[in-house]
């Protein structure tokens, strides 16, 4: 049955990488959750979706880290801010984390202010404890047990830590070993952009790796991927054939499966699935949500771009051309939208 994957949590109902965010997508009933890692100065992995921290949270309003405010380059972009890999972890907790896109999501915006970042080793408890309940939850109404809840753990940005001297990888795996090992049945999976990272982590553990792929110019990607091939040339089959020597699957940005058209409705499907599926990987699109300003034409309300239209229609267009998993905003609408599909894949009559 196709994942469903909590982006960055709740996110299109609770400001993203919080630990309340992750725990309602879990209510929600998503099979998994996502958390982006990066790192702080003094080597705590802690969820970020960047490791700038201005558009997520109220860092520029503390008068006493105005001094690191700087310019980097971040996969060959110059990006000026704030980063993690200059704050140690009690510092990044007396910040405060804000809706990252309020002009979309101003429902969002009442709960400003009131989430500190979460560590790791927060989600990886937070994480045993929801198991726990569903275990019990289950023991009481005399049903099986439910299988583990999924983690989707994605490392931001590998080799510019490295160069900080700061090495995800020792970090994730020892916080895993510590919640429950680095075997398969885990239920862990690991994700980046970076080819480098993901084949280092092939040698030191036995979870499923997914290299994520998206779509942009062939320079930009060539750096974004740390490798020699560019996105576009890892879509392609002997691409694809060289990713399954080290990783279970990709996470393709959805538009490389169903493009759009210059209307802005969905155009007819790639081949990247079935040569995905030819190698034997998995295929897991990102990023579905709810709100007009994501959704193709054909699924858009007649409202503004803040308001939702029907992301369950776009999600069983995808659905129907064979995806393992997806990755939403919304876990809500994606598990009734599974559900559907799923219903109407086994009574099509009906």
């Amino acid at each position: 049955m196709p994942l469903v994957i909590a982006h960055r949590g709740a996110s299109g109902y609770l400001p993203e990488h919080t630990l309340a965010a992750y725990y309602l997508a879990l209510q929600q009933g998503a099979d998994a959750f996502e958390p982006d890692l990066v790192m702080t100065r003094d080597g705590v992995l802690v969820a970020r979706h960047e490791n700038e921290l201005s558009g997520t949270t109220d860092v520029a309003l503390h008068a006493r880290f105005a001094s690191r405010r700087v310019t980097k380059q971040i996969d060959g972009e110059a990006v000026t801010g704030w980063f993690s890999e200059d704050f140690t972890l009690e510092e990044l907790k007396s910040l405060r984390m804000r809706e990252r896109i309020g002009a979309l999501r101003p429902e969002n915006r009442r709960f400003d202010g009131q989430f500190e970042i979460a560590t790791f080793e927060e989600i990886l408890r937070l994480r045993a404890t929801v198991q726990r309940e569903r275990e019990y939850a289950a023991a009481l109404g005399g049903r099986p047990v439910p299988p583990p809840i999924v983690l989707v753990a994605e490392l931001k940005h590998p080799s510019h830590f490295a160069a900080c001297g700061l090495e995800m990888t020792g970090a994730l795996v020892r916080a895993l070993e510590a919640h429950g090992g680095t075997a398969p049945e885990s239920g862990v999976l690991l994700e980046s952009f970076e080819t480098g990272i993901l084949r280092a982590l092939k040698r030191l553990t036995n979870l499923p790796l997914v290299q994520l792929l998206e779509t942009v110019g062939a320079p930009e990607d060539v750096r974004r991927a740390g490798g020699s091939q560019t996105f576009a040339q890892m879509a392609q089959p002997a691409g694809l054939a060289d990713i399954a020597t080290y990783a279970a699957g990709i996470g393709p940005e959805k538009s490389l499966l169903i493009p759009r058209a210059a209307s802005g409705r969905l155009a007819h499907p790639t081949r990247l699935i079935t040569d995905s599926h030819a190698q034997g990987l998995k295929v897991i699109p990102w990023t579905f949500r709810a709100e007009n300003a994501f959704l193709p034409a054909e699924a858009r309300s007649g409202g503004a771009d803040r308001e939702r239209g029907d992301l369950a229609w776009e999600i069983s267009r995808f659905l129907a051309i064979g995806i393992d998993g997806f990755f939403t905003d919304q876990p809500d609408i994606g598990v009734r939208a599974r559900a559907a599909f799923l219903e109407r894949a086994e009574h099509p009559e009906a």
